[in-house]
């Protein structure tokens, strides 16, 4: 059992729990506030929804252990918040409501929307959206609800909790970059992960995310250098990468995703920068799933540097921005694990090809989005078994 404090709607919390309570659990059946409905139980329908540090994120998906010290705000928490009086009222007003099961996870994501982007479009609200699933309305009058609402609004950067009163506050953009340090990941499941996670940090660009990653690998710089120049290798150790065709610095490829049912392929391009003196390398480029109409842009940096005794440190920024259908997997609080799981694959698979040794099949499969879930689960339970031990 799990002795955690918290503040959820500006009230400090402090309960026992088992290490697999969710926080939606916590929520529903022990505070008794059951405004944060439970739908798929996977983190992709968004009717759990709540603010956790300031960023909305799913419940159903983020242990309750793991939200010790954060600060948690329901739907119930904002009853005397001015912004969400008028979402609710456009959505009483544009019939943005039928059963209502939806509404209190699509209102906070509404909010958030606003808060985040100001005055937006039909089409951008649609994007942001798709990680909130209406199965009455059409999501006519939910788009239209917030499109009046964020008339003249402007973009306030993130939500920031006021310590000790579970209120938020709103950064102005000039703020933000002091209170990145302060947010350090995008939501409580990650934030006692251990020193081994990623560390997420605000992209620098609008609408961006970017982890950074240093992974150690047992060969000397210059040979994980040179491994690393060959960007047909690097992809190779990818699970799901294809490089088609290369020709200078410019290169087109693909990428294969599994995503529980849907599988999507990614055909874009790119270009590549390497610098051998320093050992840095960099590709950009962005890519469309012509059957789910989603696209993403990326761009990754990577620099190789000595290690300890004949080891390599490899540094890797990762930043990405991801549109349509497959948005809702970018909100994800577990992102940052599955990002972690895909580099230890990725690294193994490096291992294995600079030891001039074949990849298996496995090893280079369509990445599966469920099955790195599922790994980043058995890692996070083994941590907590050792640190229960």
């Amino acid at each position: 059992m799990l002795r955690i404090s918290l503040t959820v709607n500006g009230r400090v919390v402090t309960t026992t729990v088992e290490p697999r309570t969710q926080l939606s659990e916590l929520l529903r059946e022990e505070l008794n506030l059951t405004g944060t409905h439970l739908g798929c139980e996977q983190g992709v329908c968004g009717a759990c929804t709540v603010v956790g540090d300031g960023k909305i994120q799913r419940s159903c998906i983020s242990y309750a252990g793991d939200c010790d010290g954060s600060s948690v705000t329901t739907i119930e928490g904002f009853d005397d918040d001015p912004l969400m009086e008028q979402l609710r009222e456009a959505f009483s007003r544009h019939h943005g409501l039928q059963c209502g099961f939806c509404t209190p996870g699509m209102l906070i994501t509404a909010r958030d929307i606003i808060l985040r982007l100001g005055e937006t479009n039909a089409t951008r609200i649609r994007e942001e959206l798709s990680g909130n699933l209406c199965r009455c309305t059409g999501y006519v009058g939910i788009v239209e609800a917030i499109e009046e609402v964020s008339k003249g609004k402007a973009a306030l950067g993130p939500q920031i909790p006021v310590s000790g009163t579970g209120a938020l506050a709103v950064a102005r953009p000039i703020e933000a970059a002091r209170l990145v340090e302060s947010v350090k990941s995008s939501s409580c499941v990650s934030s006692r992960s251990g020193a081994a996670a990623p560390t997420a940090a605000m992209g620098a660009r609008k609408g961006w995310s970017s982890i950074e990653q240093s992974l150690t690998i047992g060969f000397q710089p210059e040979i994980v250098w040179n491994h690393l120049s060959d960007i047909r290798q690097v992809a190779s150790c990818l699970p799901g990468a294809e490089i088609t065709e290369l020709e200078g610095d410019r290169v087109q490829g693909r990428m294969n995703v599994a995503l529980g049912p849907m599988r999507v392929a990614f055909n874009g391009n790119g270009k590549v920068l390497l610098d051998a003196e320093k050992r840095v390398g960099r590709l950009s480029g962005g890519g469309r799933d012509a059957g789910s109409g989603s696209t993403a842009e990326g761009e990754m940096e990577w620099r190789v540097l000595p290690g300890e005794v004949s080891n390599s440190v490899i540094q890797v920024n990762l930043s990405w921005r991801l549109s349509g259908r497959l948005a809702q997997f970018n909100r994800a609080g577990l992102v940052q694990g599955v990002i972690e799981r895909l580099a230890s694959i990725f690294v193994s698979n490096l291992e294995t090809s600079l030891k001039g040794e074949a990849l298996s099949k496995q090893s280079i499969k369509p990445i599966g989005i469920w099955s790195l879930v599922w790994g980043v689960f058995k890692a996070r339970f083994a941590r907590r078994r050792r640190t229960n031990t």
